[in-house]
């Protein structure tokens, strides 16, 4: 009743808030802590050390942004960046380059150096310094059909080179009885043996070899020719014409009167006439494989045509005529 009873007009009275007994209590007693308070004694700092708690960062929070001031690339660093990756990219390209070329050479150089089929023939030792010429092996490249065949021809080369030996000994021996009339005789027999040996081996033998191991209708024609013009000269050689330089039969049985030259040249006349029959008999004998094989001369023609004009000297030889003429032309105009 008696908030009723005050006067609302009246002066107000004068409240300090500050006179409250539960605040001077409080404001005392802490009056007395902060006087004896030292912040830099060390038990202070050994005190707030303790009582100190370290802020942690939540796990999820994230550093601020830092934001960088943007700054627009020139048309010159561009064009230098562009052309700087340019010239790394034709760096790299002319390593790939070199390293193939490399590679390609090294290939080159062991497929060259690389032979399955070493030259065999003539069978020379390893020491020697000569190195064999041809390689030979009949079980290899020689059909069965043809291997015996084959064979023989070599063996009849081999028995032509023997017969020239002995015609050479034999018309020596006569040389030695009758220096006077046997000179000529005995030098041409010399030039026989030098060029008729390996002649032989090269003109029929082989190309017949080449025809049975690539069943070739031109190397066939090639040794048919020669092989025929052979036969004639044995058959000259064992006729024995004086001066020829052969120990035929007409010279082993008028050259000489002593007995055991006479013997000489007529075992090698004898020889000559064996080289005759067995390469007739041998030239029948291919002919009838050749004619079984099917080939023909239309056959051989293109075989030819088609080596001639594959022939990298032929297509030089070719294309610089081409073009003489062709500046001839120009300048004549």
């Amino acid at each position: 009743m008696s908030a009723f009873d005050a006067n609302p007009f009246a002066d107000p009275v004068d409240v300090n808030p500050f006179q409250d007994p539960s605040v001077t209590q409080l404001t005392n007693a802490n009056q007395g802590n902060l006087n004896e308070f030292n912040p830099f004694s060390e038990n202070s700092r050994l005190a707030n050390a303790a009582q100190t708690v370290p802020a942690t960062q939540p796990a999820g929070a994230s550093q601020p942004a830092v934001l960088q001031p943007s700054v627009e690339p020139t048309p010159q660093s561009v064009a230098s960046a562009a052309q700087a990756g340019l010239l790394q990219q034709q760096e790299e390209l002319e390593r790939k380059a070199a390293e193939l070329d490399r590679k390609e050479r090294e290939l080159q150089n062991s497929a060259a150096g690389f032979n399955p089929k070493q030259n065999n023939w003539p069978p020379l030792p390893k020491n020697c310094p000569i190195k064999p010429c041809f390689y030979q092996d009949f079980s290899a490249d020689i059909p069965a059909d043809y291997q015996q065949i084959c064979k023989m021809l070599y063996y009849l080369w081999m028995f032509h080179s023997v017969t020239l030996l002995l015609n050479l000994l034999a018309c020596l021996a006569l040389f030695i009885v009758s220096p006077e009339s046997a000179g000529t005789g005995f030098g041409l027999s010399i030039l026989w043996f030098v060029l008729f040996t390996p002649c032989a081996f090269l003109c029929w033998y082989r190309p017949v070899y080449k025809a049975f191991r690539s069943d070739s209708s031109f190397s066939f024609f090639v040794f048919f020719f020669i092989f025929f013009c052979q036969i004639a000269v044995y058959i000259i050689q064992a006729i024995g014409l004086v001066n020829w330089g052969n120990s035929g039969w007409i010279l082993a049985i008028s050259g000489t009167q002593n007995l055991a030259v006479k013997i000489i040249m007529m075992m090698v006349a004898v020889f000559f006439t064996s080289c005759a029959i067995l390469s007739i008999f041998l030239l029948k004998r291919v002919h009838s494989l050749y004619r079984r094989t099917g080939a023909s001369f239309q056959r051989a023609q293109e075989e030819f045509s088609q080596g001639i004009l594959t022939n990298r000297n032929f297509q030089t030889a070719a294309s610089g005529a081409a073009s003489a003429a062709a500046q001839n032309t120009f300048r004549g105009n």
